[in-house]
């Protein structure tokens, strides 16, 4: 299989990834968008001070499982204290992951204006000062997730992505939109592409990817070494096998809808793991014919037999009355998304 790029000395075997996004990008997820391509995995972030509790919280070890299958694995990890931030990714390194990575994107507000997250790029001393040390005392390589700044005064990513270079990490990704932008706005790719050409180390870019020809529309324009796709992949993980929604028979639909759903109650039990994979039912189906009227019987689904019977009389409608397969264009799906956390 043909290496794509390296992180530091660890190989990427492709290019297409699927992004940290809490809330989602849990083990189940993963292990599907793997499965289809994605070419490494990233967990949801991780609090840096959770991690430094005398006994890992039950939930936080629970968004570290992974499985081997998933390599190279990334743990990913946000706070606001160096120090701390060092401590922790030195606690977590001792699970197995072959790279730690600071999130420096996330915009929610609770995180973001405690100097955390995307609130990390307002303090670039505190960001060479992380990087300085962890790429010194890690054994592992040490990565970063960044916005391009705070606000559209304040977009200072070639700065950040030089002191990330500078201070030994070997990865950037980049989000292409500020902050205050949050998912609003046209992701500004040419500010990925000013990166790609002021750095050495590998880039991903990430940013209005929905469809399979962005990813080279991406490429093509940026020259980056990867492609980040968060959003683009809820509802359809086929793209990182290199198909469109509208490509995805229903038959084959289904068929993943339901393993990724035996794969929640799998990892998360019987009643957490149906509560949880709602949203991604939700997504799987959205804008198929009749999917409007299924919503909000999938999302309030009491059983597992309540939710599978729920999806054997929607595939039965659509194939009894032959329906075209979308009521919408799949584009026009992807735009009227509701944005994720990442």
């Amino acid at each position: 299989m043909l290496t794509r790029f390296f992180v530091r000395e660890i190989p990427v075997y492709g290019n297409t990834i699927l992004a940290p996004m809490d809330g989602y990008s849990d083990s189940p997820f993963r292990l599907i968008c793997r499965e289809l391509g994605s070419a490494m995995s990233y967990t949801e972030f991780t609090n840096a001070d959770a991690l430094l509790q005398k006994r890992l919280p039950d939930s936080v070890a629970q968004r570290l499982k992974y499985d081997a299958s998933e390599k190279p694995m990334t743990f990913q990890i946000y706070g606001n204290d160096p120090d701390r931030l060092v401590e922790a990714a030195k606690r977590v390194v001792e699970l197995g992951p072959d790279i730690i990575d600071l999130n420096m994107g996330c915009y929610v507000k609770d995180i973001a204006e405690r100097g955390a997250g995307s609130g990390m790029l307002r303090f670039p001393e505190r960001i060479a000062s992380y990087f300085a040390r962890a790429s010194r005392e890690l054994r592992v390589p040490v990565t970063g997730k960044i916005r391009l700044g705070w606000d559209d005064a304040s977009r200072n990513y070639l700065t950040v992505a030089k002191i990330l270079e500078d201070n030994g990490a070997s990865l950037i990704a980049v989000h292409a939109r500020t902050k205050a932008q949050a998912y609003h706005g046209r992701a500004d790719w040419d500010a990925i592409a000013e990166i790609k050409q002021a750095v050495k180390i590998p880039v991903l870019g990430n940013g209005d990817v929905k469809l399979v020809a962005d990813i080279a529309r991406l490429k093509a324009h940026t020259g980056c070494d990867g492609v980040m796709i968060g959003r683009g992949a809820i509802g359809n993980p086929w793209i990182f096998s290199g198909r469109d929604r509208h490509e995805v028979s229903l038959d084959e639909r289904i068929a993943l809808l339901r393993r990724h759903l035996a794969l929640n109650l799998e990892f998360y039990g019987q009643r957490s793991g149906l509560i949880l994979f709602r949203k991604h039912a939700a997504r799987y189906v959205a804008g198929l014919f009749g999917a409007a009227h299924l919503r909000v019987p999938l999302l309030t689904a009491e059983s597992v037999q309540e939710f599978d019977d729920l999806l054997g009389g929607f595939a039965e409608q659509i194939q009894t009355h032959d329906a075209h397969f979308f009521e919408r264009e799949p584009e026009s799906i992807l735009r009227d998304a509701r944005p994720m956390l990442q």
